[in-house]
């Protein structure tokens, strides 16, 4: 696949926002998220500060959003993305079944919500996993457990029970859980990741499960685990004014960008982010051309 102009991941107000304005500037986009757009925003019960659509609700406003959308002809691309990697001049975009590229990244996936498991984070990658299809070929036959949160997590327990020798899917948020016969359930709270220096263990409140593989699948992934080297503070993204990030080319705005979490906001911010992601190429080219040395720590633009 070509490489794309910008690479938008999320598909709230933000990231809808985002890539509207991406191709109305003529920009090729990759748009990544749920085709059913933001779950917070089709859930909202009525919003009141959007203007010219008052007193509209959440789910409303998301058919308006997809309406939009289609008129633009901007696909919306379902596929999880694992990881992104600053690569120089251009973005890799992992997927569980592809690498596709990048010249600019909008993060707007929204916040994640909650602490990591303990041990989780110093054993991410030895033995802890956030993909299931990326990741299932390292357990033939072994014993994996899946933290789930969503339906989406159920999806990937039927697919990991394909390959493991025995799958443990433990719900660590109540929703509904439709696995298979091959997926064994064990209704626990788990609090924390057992191992030292490879995942071997779930505990729960009850009880402790020997596994080797422990895979946490969220709703999202924390976007200093999705794009190493972000600079994060809590559950947000640090950002400029320009919606910049610390990583030349990566911008991120909405709820990750932090507080107000207001849907108008976010569409703003998106707004901003994508006008600036959408300068990357124009400043390469004058910066070559005339070697104006432009580039200070707020642009967010690649050199």
């Amino acid at each position: 696949m070509k490489r794309a102009d910008i690479a938008i991941i999320g598909t709230g107000p933000a990231g809808v926002s985002a890539a509207i304005t991406a191709k109305v500037r003529g920009k090729t986009v990759l748009l990544f998220g749920s085709r059913e757009l933001s779950s917070k925003l089709t859930k909202a019960h009525k919003i009141q500060n959007y203007p010219g659509l008052p007193d509209i609700d959440g789910a409303q406003l998301a058919q308006a959003f997809k309406k939009h959308l289609d008129v633009l002809e901007i696909p919306i691309t379902e596929k999880q993305v694992t990881a992104v990697y600053a690569m120089g001049s251009y973005f890799g975009i992992q997927t569980p079944d592809a690498m596709l590229e990048a010249s600019s990244v909008i993060l707007a996936g929204g916040v994640v919500m909650g602490k990591p498991f303990p041990k989780e984070d110093e054993l991410l990658g030895r033995g802890v996993s956030y993909c299931a299809t990326c990741d299932a070929h390292f357990y033939p036959g072994k014993t994996v457990a899946v933290l789930g949160y969503n339906a989406e997590s159920c999806r990937e327990a039927n697919f990991l029970a394909e390959t493991a020798g025995r799958l443990l899917y433990f719900p660590v948020v109540p929703h509904e859980v439709a696995v298979n016969d091959h997926v064994q359930v064990i209704n626990e709270r788990p609090i924390a990741i057992l191992g030292q220096t490879h995942a071997e263990g779930v505990q729960t409140e009850q009880n402790t499960y020997a596994v080797d593989g422990v895979f946490v699948l969220r709703d999202a992934v924390a976007p200093d685990k999705l794009v190493p080297g972000l600079a994060v503070e809590g559950a947000h993204v640090r950002v400029d004014a320009n919606m910049a990030t610390n990583l030349s080319g990566c911008f991120a705005c909405g709820d990750l960008a932090g507080k107000p979490y207001q849907y108008i906001k976010a569409a703003g911010q998106g707004n901003v982010g994508c006008g600036m992601a959408g300068k990357t190429k124009e400043v390469s080219v004058c910066c070559a051309a005339h070697d104006c040395g432009f580039g200070g720590p707020t642009a967010g633009l690649r050199r």
